[in-house]
């Protein structure tokens, strides 16, 4: 940049593309023809939308028949500040909930352990009792509205107990309910919570939540392979794919290997994906897996049931993407990142709100989020056609690259036994740091332009736009004590005799499904860090994974 006015005019008069690369690093050329194509076959390539592969979307008429589901995900405080959060968003238009719990919920203890009660309702909500579903879904009909809940960790498998006991509380019968459990706890080492949830026992939980719900909840999605949080660590768009996929095959031998039928489980499984800042790429990205995976469910699964077949994602435009500098220049990026997740075909859109890198959305930042999916959805004019890019001659060609790209990495994925042994191995952790080193070496260098961090900066902001969420002074001290109230005035000799139930099936080995048992503590009014330190210490591992309390002593033997 020049502090010459007419240099910098001319300069920017001048200016052309600065990067001819995709975000992912796929060469680009200037333009494509028809000789880029002209090995595709259309019917097995691409078929028509709602036909196998499904590269052009699941459905025939896709948002003509029905608009993607509008949600925003909501979590924070106490489920009272949640509840009355999940009325402005119904009030505003969303038309799907989502749920996300507090750092404590992922770690899997309580907002009065030690060292939770700062963080208690930050990022999330505080949930440590079947009482605090009370306040959450209070008003609520649950019967009759589809609920996601964005827990991955061990957290999901506490919190599927408190959900169904809940709605037998309230005498709903959980078959009735719908929704989605993100459960996708191979993935969590790397969201920030270290091994809070060790790889055997989260695969373990996550089969369960599978194997109950195909069995008692058949309306509820067991799990929402969480491609969007591998991204947000600096992967590229093929890595995004293959990483996710290797996840969720993980999940599918281990569902098979408990006697499931894999069209008896699999069309309730869906996945939840980033979309980034690249456009046509991101577009390219779905588009590749979908047709990918169509091919794995019938060549290496044997799945005969269409839905089985079938790529159901949600999308949620990427907050790594998102600056603390200039943060208006977000709700741009946003509805980018959106545009690139209806033009794919996206079942359900999340927007980031433009103020998430400073701190959790204010309700005039999480309103705007909102309307910027409306103005999409009514004024765009982008739902008239499925698959409106298909047959774009760059779009096939970048789409083809990327099925490429990702089938390699998953290739390599299954040369080391599966996604279980390369977590364990550290491979995976390596190959997420050096995709995010070199993120960042590309930004630094210029490679990458970021509006307002290296190019296009200005003075640092004051003030926010329609200002900034802070958490109430005392917020977590009033959170642990609602907590430590509930074990004073609970029935504590039903509570211990449901945990050492909870222990003694827990030691029945891993293929004996403990969310009956869970079920049965969260009426008792157990708290979450109590049944899962249950299940831990009865499957080998640390009752605290803080490594501060001790079990209690009904279950310590």
């Amino acid at each position: 940049m020049t502090d010459d006015p007419t240099k910098a005019l001319e300069q920017a008069y001048r200016q052309g593309a600065t990067d001819n690369d995709s975000w992912s690093g796929i060469p680009c050329q200037g333009v494509y023809g028809p000789d880029d194509l002209s090995e595709l076959d259309y019917q097995e390539a691409l078929g028509d939308p709602g036909q196998f592969p499904y590269t052009r979307g699941i459905y025939p008429d896709m948002y003509r028949g029905r608009l993607w589901t509008k949600r925003e995900v909501c979590g924070f405080g106490s489920g009272r500040d949640t509840n009355e959060r999940m009325r402005f968003q119904i009030a505003n238009g969303v038309s799907g909930l989502s749920i996300i719990t507090d750092n404590n919920g992922s770690l899997g203890i309580d907002a009065d352990h030690p060292m939770g009660i700062t963080d208690a309702g930050t990022q999330g909500v505080s949930v440590s009792s079947l009482a605090d579903f009370e306040e959450l879904f209070a008003e609520v009909p649950i019967d009759r509205v589809s609920i996601a809940f964005d827990n991955s960790g061990l957290d999901a498998f506490s919190w599927m107990a408190l959900y169904v006991a809940y709605a037998e509380r309230h005498g709903i019968d959980p078959a009735k309910l719908r929704g989605t459990v993100q459960n996708d706890t191979l993935h969590f080492l790397y969201c920030g919570y270290g091994d809070s949830c060790p790889v055997d026992l989260g695969l373990k939980t996550s089969v369960d939540i599978i194997e109950y719900c195909t069995h008692h909840m058949p309306l509820w999605h067991t799990g929402n392979v969480n491609f969007y949080d591998l991204r947000e660590q600096g992967l590229d768009a093929p890595q995004e794919v293959a990483f996710g996929f290797g996840n969720a095959i993980e999940y599918t031998e281990k569902a098979l290997e408990r006697g499931l039928d894999i069209d008896a489980f699999s069309a309730r499984r869906s996945f939840y994906c980033s979309a980034h800042i690249d456009l046509f790429e991101e577009v390219a990205k779905i588009r590749a897996a979908r047709r990918m995976w169509a091919r794995i469910m019938r060549d290496d699964f044997g799945a005969k049931a269409e839905r089985s077949l079938q790529f159901r994602f949600g999308a949620h435009t990427a907050g790594v993407s998102l600056t603390a500098v200039q943060p208006l220049n977000n709700v741009v990026r946003v509805a980018y990142q959106a545009l690139a997740a209806v033009l794919a075909g996206a079942q359900s859109v999340h927007c980031c709100s433009y103020d998430e890198p400073i701190g959790l959305p204010t309700e005039t930042s999480q309103g705007l989020a909102i309307r910027t999916q409306q103005i999409l959805a009514h004024e765009t004019g982008v739902t008239r056609v499925s698959d409106p890019l298909g047959g774009s001659y760059y779009i096939e060609n970048l789409t083809n690259q990327i099925e490429a790209r990702a089938t390699a990495i998953l290739a390599t994925i299954k040369e080391q036994g599966g996604m279980g042994t390369a977590i364990r191995s550290g491979w995976v952790q390596r190959q997420i740091d050096e995709a995010l080193l070199l993120r960042e070496d590309e930004i630094e260098k210029g490679e990458k332009t970021i509006v307002g961090v290296n190019e296009y900066r200005q003075p640092p902001e004051t003030e926010t736009p329609g200002g900034f969420h802070a958490a109430p002074e005392g917020q977590g001290e009033r959170l642990a004590a609602t907590v430590r109230k509930l074990r004073a005035e609970r029935d504590n000799a039903a509570v211990a005799k449901a945990l050492r139930e909870l222990h003694a099936q827990a030691q029945l080995g891993e293929r004996h499904n403990l969310i009956p048992a869970m079920v049965a503590a969260a009426h008792a009014n157990a708290t979450i860090g109590e049944m899962l330190g249950t299940v831990r210490i009865a499957l080998g591992h640390d009752y605290d994974p803080m490594g501060v309390l001790q079990p209690p002593a009904e279950i310590a033997a």
